[in-house]
């Protein structure tokens, strides 16, 4: 008993996402209710905690650290060591030291807590109607950071001088915004204005209130947000819709609709606890869900698409919006034309959003770095990225084991770029397609941004095979730049170049702390082949060092290159040639009645003589196919566009039947097996001979895959005694296969991994090419 009372002292290090979260007033309170005294203080690693008293009190307050932290905290270590006593009586919140390795984790965005949105209604609260309303449980973080620590100065409020009042709440342990950097009021913080097209202020009152009557007349309203602008219209008014549309360049691409609550949602959209929990979360993510029939959203909000992607507000604007303005539902889209970045300064949106929006809702808050939202989609209970953004980034995807430091800059298209050291892999947010000039610059910021808040200094840079993608042309000239002495930061730097699906299977490894060897399927649209031809439907035996290609789909051209991307009846058009010659030409389907003669003719000359007709094995172009024989899509207006109408074809009547499956072949070759079409064709051409629906023909299409996909694995783990298989590529964003599948799969007793941290797509491109450089590196084999 004497032994309990008897003082101690104890040093405790916590690392993880413990700063700008209420991580210190939380301990604070947790020392002080003990009547415990010591310190507490932001170091670069996380915070350092001295704790001093009676050996039973310390004791508790060790154990309950880690288990009552609040929401935002994230810890990932906690080390404990003795000290001498001293003096200390009282609990005290002591300064950030300097000169140490940085290694904190940084929040990311998160929306408005419970807390605050019931200040933000109270008439009699000093914030009622206060736009910007925050506290350390929820509000901006990643967004407004320059540098760290995550003190103020280091953020865009410090251009802000906290009034009396929000100094008092800041200087209070027993606050709830204690040390929140952006807190603020309508006495010292930011405000909003509402502009005209020219970036004029329009005088007003309420300028929430004249955005809300603009958008109630159907005009197009840009919205500042979180990590940038919106463009904002009624969902429920179709002319408000069409006009967005024809404004932005938008053809059919499904826009993103914003719901004030749970119940308009179930307006709208089937529900599943699942469901809620992502739309509810702190990070208030875009929700793909299936939608109801018939609803108060018009066809002309996601054409020809089965389900909406719904969010729910995330910032005090978004609530006092639908609270003045009674939306039932509103279109809020990125703030850009179609594949640009989105526009974050004010007057970089008046310039360019010229001619999108018709008035600017803007603050003086500024952001600091672009962050797209995120986009998920619940498949089976579990919540999958297809764009991890805002609300997730800069968490990091903790790894198995500790890793060099590593920048990997991604791919082409969905570009993220990846740091990473030590057990944490940073991703960073959705960048873009590089192809556009905007997005390319977007990826240098990124890189320098991720770069100086995390204090990371690559070793190696890890880089796509793709001669031609902006990323590894970037990384390859680092080392032009590094042998002249023009870039002294990269010195010494290593280059590691990664094959695109060696790449998609080692991110789906990495996420899922997976080591030795697994069968990998990568399925996808487009990527670099080490034979120097467009890979894409790939069945890899890999390792993070190495792979082999144990399987593919058989070669066919890709008819006018990237044109055939464009235009899907050009892959019908190569597979009917590659398989029946020009006899297809004589067979009696509506696909082939309304090809135009001249241009068939030019293509199959093209292909004949090898012109601007690469080999391709991609899984993408062979959806393409079907998709325009079936009748579908004979061009897309955005990425993917035809592979996904075939999936929303299907009706549920005709899921059920696994049996009933266009079959494939497997031939044995000296380097692995070819997935051979021709069976698959003949029987689609029958059907489609036979008048048969769409809904059956996809459905059959996508049981096939499965069906030949299983029997691969089954010959592998003969092969090659495995039994973990991944599954990755932007394919299996595709629910039914990829549930299909990984049910075949676990049926027939494997182990089957699939991704949901990161992105199965090429937004987790750039976690894989890391780990296989790291990897590369450290086994001598770069």
């Amino acid at each position: 008993m004497a032994d309990a009372m008897a003082d101690v002292r104890r040093q405790i290090e916590v690392s993880g996402i413990v700063q700008g979260v209420g991580f210190r007033p939380y301990v604070y309170r947790l020392a002080i209710g003990r009547h415990l005294g010591g310190t507490i203080r932001n170091t670069p690693a996380g915070v350092t905690i001295e704790i001093q008293g009676p050996a039973e009190s310390v004791q508790d307050f060790v154990e309950r650290l880690p288990t009552e932290a609040p929401p935002l905290a994230r810890i990932t270590g906690v080390t404990v060591t003795e000290l001498p006593c001293n003096g200390d009586l009282d609990f005290r919140i002591v300064h950030s030291h300097e000169g140490e390795e940085v290694r904190t984790l940084i929040s990311p965005d998160v929306a408005i807590c419970a807390d605050c949105l019931q200040e933000l209604f109270h008439p009699h609260d000093r914030r009622y109607r206060y736009p910007f309303i925050n506290c350390t449980n929820c509000g901006p973080r990643f967004t407004i950071i320059r540098d760290i620590p995550y003190d103020r100065p280091s953020t865009s409020m410090a251009a802000f001088l906290m009034c009396p009042a929000c100094q008092a709440e800041y200087k209070n342990p027993l606050d709830r915004r204690f040390h929140a950097q952006p807190n603020a009021c309508w006495d010292c913080g930011p405000r909003v204005e509402l502009w005209d097209q020219s970036g004029e202020k329009i005088t007003c009152a309420d300028p929430i209130a004249e955005a809300v009557a603009a958008l109630r007349d159907g005009r197009i309203v840009a919205v500042k947000g979180l990590g940038g602008f919106h463009l904002a219209a009624d969902a429920t008014n179709p002319a408000a819709v069409a006009l967005l549309r024809q404004r932005k360049r938008r053809v059919e691409k499904p826009f993103a609709v914003m719901v004030p609550d749970l119940a308009a949602t179930r307006e709208i959209c089937e529900l599943d606890d699942a469901a809620i929990t992502a739309l509810q979360s702190i990070q208030r993510p875009i929700v793909l869900l299936p939608k109801k029939s018939p609803n108060a959203i018009p066809d002309e909000v996601a054409p020809f698409n089965r389900y909406l992607g719904i969010f729910l507000p995330y910032t005090p604007l978004h609530h006092l919006l639908f609270a003045i303005g009674g939306f039932k539902a509103l279109v809020m889209t990125s703030g850009n034309l179609s594949e640009e970045p989105i526009a974050t300064d004010n007057r970089e949106a008046v310039k360019r959003l010229d001619g999108l929006a018709d008035y600017f809702l803007v603050h003086n808050r500024d952001i600091l770095l672009r962050c797209d939202d995120s986009v998920v989609r619940v498949t089976g209970g579990v919540t999958r990225q297809l764009r991890r953004s805002r609300g997730f980034v800069p968490v990091p995807v903790f790894l198995k084991n500790d890793q060099p430091s590593v920048l990997a800059v991604g791919g082409e298209l969905k570009n993220t770029i990846c740091l990473v050291k030590g057990k944490n892999a940073f991703l960073s947010q959705h960048i873009g397609d590089l192809e556009n000039a905007e997005s390319y610059g977007f990826f240098h910021e990124a890189i320098e941004h991720l770069e100086r808040i995390l204090e990371i200094h690559p070793e190696i840079i890890a880089y796509d095979l793709h001669p031609d993608y902006f990323s590894t042309k970037w990384a390859l000239q680092q080392m032009t730049l590094q042998q002249n002495g023009m870039v002294p930061r990269r010195s010494g730097i290593k280059l590691a170049g990664v094959q695109h699906h060696h790449a998609h299977i080692a991110s789906c490894m990495a996420e899922n702390h997976l080591e030795g060897r697994v069968i990998g399927f990568a399925l996808d649209g487009t990527g670099y082949g080490t034979d120097g031809k467009i890979w894409g439907g790939e069945v890899l035996v890999a390792g993070y060092e190495d792979f082999e290609r144990a399987a593919h789909f058989e070669y066919v051209p890709l008819a006018g290159g990237a044109a055939a991307i464009r235009e899907p009846w050009r892959m019908a058009v190569s597979y009917l040639a590659h398989h029946f010659g020009r006899e297809f030409l004589k067979f009696d389907i509506p696909f082939v009645r309304q090809l135009n003669q001249k241009k068939v003719d030019l293509i199959l000359r093209m292909m004949e003589k090898g012109v601007n007709s690469p080999l391709t094995s991609s899984c993408g172009r062979l959806f393409d196919a079907v998709a325009a024989l079936a009748g579908i899509r004979q061009q897309v207006n955005y990425e993917a566009q035809a592979a996904i109408e075939l999936e929303m074809s299907m009706a549920s009547e005709t899921l059920s039947s696994e049996n009933n499956f266009y079959p494939l072949d497997l031939v044995r070759h000296d380097d692995g097996w070819i997935i051979g079409t021709r069976p698959l064709f003949e029987a689609l051409l029958d059907d489609l001979l036979r008048d048969v629906n769409v809904a059956a023909i996809s459905a059959r299409f996508h049981n096939g895959l499965v069906e030949a996909f299983a029997q691969l694995a089954m010959l592998l783990r003969k092969k090659n005694q495995l039994n973990r298989v991944c599954l990755s590529g932007g394919t299996f964003h595709n629910i039914f296969l990829s549930q299909r599948l990984e049910t075949r799969l676990s049926q027939a007793g494997f182990e089957v991994f699939t991704q949901k941290e990161v992105p199965a797509g090429d937004g987790g491109l750039s976690l894989g090419q890391a780990l296989v450089a790291a990897a590369r590196f450290a086994h001598g084999n770069p």
